[in-house]
């Protein structure tokens, strides 16, 4: 009996050991599991936060993506204005350019302009120069013809004087055929009521002018204006322009004028 009663408390002590072992060991499982618990509710709030964390920085990227893409929009219509004011300003170059060109050209045209101008004024200066020379010859003969008309005209009164004073009769008939000097005057005055006579010397069709063979001895002035005459024929009218000694340059009053005018051609002042 007391070896069974040392038997049942050997088995009563093993059993007490292995319940304490399996107690302990269920609370050391409860307790790692609690530990586990708490780790996972710590790590489950730490999710949530970087949860919350991540979609609060997600809807911050999508709010910068959405304004991202505004910029990226009003970027893109900034650049088709760009691009459409950079083919504008280029035409505009383009026109500014073929415009630059066309100026050159009308430039180098208008210089050549002025070179031919140039030429022909020289040698319309030279044409002048050569007409005042002709005119100084055609005055010089003037004076030379007037000077012997009145040389011929003292002789003609000389010898009509004689005629008269030699004569035994003298009677009505005579006294009429002396007053013919009188009659032969009148178209002298006649020609000065129409105003002073003359002719077309030079004429110049470059430069619309005349050359005239009266000038401010005869009593022309500025302004004056003559009818031109071909055999007694009216062409046209020129006004003076330019006035000289014993010429003057004149303008044509009409644009035909140029193509009915000649050298010789008579001239009478018109009276104002």
């Amino acid at each position: 009996m007391l070896r069974q009663g040392k038997a049942l408390t050997i088995v009563f002590i093993v059993l007490i050991s292995i319940t304490l072992a399996f107690t302990g060991g269920v609370i050391y499982l409860l307790q790692k599991e609690k530990l586990r618990a708490v780790e996972l509710e710590n790590s489950l709030k730490d999710l949530t936060k970087k949860q919350a964390f991540t979609e609060e920085e997600l809807s911050k990227s999508r709010k910068l993506i959405t304004d991202l893409q505004l910029r990226l929009d009003e970027s893109k219509s900034e650049i088709k204005l760009l691009t459409a004011d950079l083919e504008l300003q280029k035409k505009d170059s383009q026109q500014a350019q073929s415009r630059m060109e066309q100026l050159n050209i009308d430039l180098a045209e208008q210089q050549q302009l002025r070179q031919d101008l140039e030429k022909k004024f020289n040698l319309a200066e030279e044409d002048l120069r050569n007409a005042m020379s002709k005119i100084k010859e055609l005055d010089s003969e003037k004076e030379t013809l007037e000077a012997k008309v009145k040389e011929l005209e003292a002789k003609t009164q000389e010898v009509e004087l004689g005629k008269i004073v030699v004569s035994p009769d003298v009677d009505i008939s005579g006294s009429k055929h002396y007053e013919i000097p009188e009659v032969s005057v009148m178209p002298g005055r006649v020609s000065q009521m129409l105003g002073v006579q003359g002719k077309v010397l030079v004429v110049n069709k470059e430069y619309n002018f005349v050359v005239i063979n009266v000038g401010a001895k005869d009593g022309v002035d500025v302004g004056d204006e003559f009818s031109v005459f071909d055999n007694n024929s009216l062409i046209g009218d020129i006004k003076v322009e330019k006035v000289h000694d014993s010429m003057a340059a004149a303008g044509f009053l009409t644009a035909d004028m140029k193509n009915k005018i000649s050298e010789g051609d008579k001239v009478v002042q018109k009276v104002r």
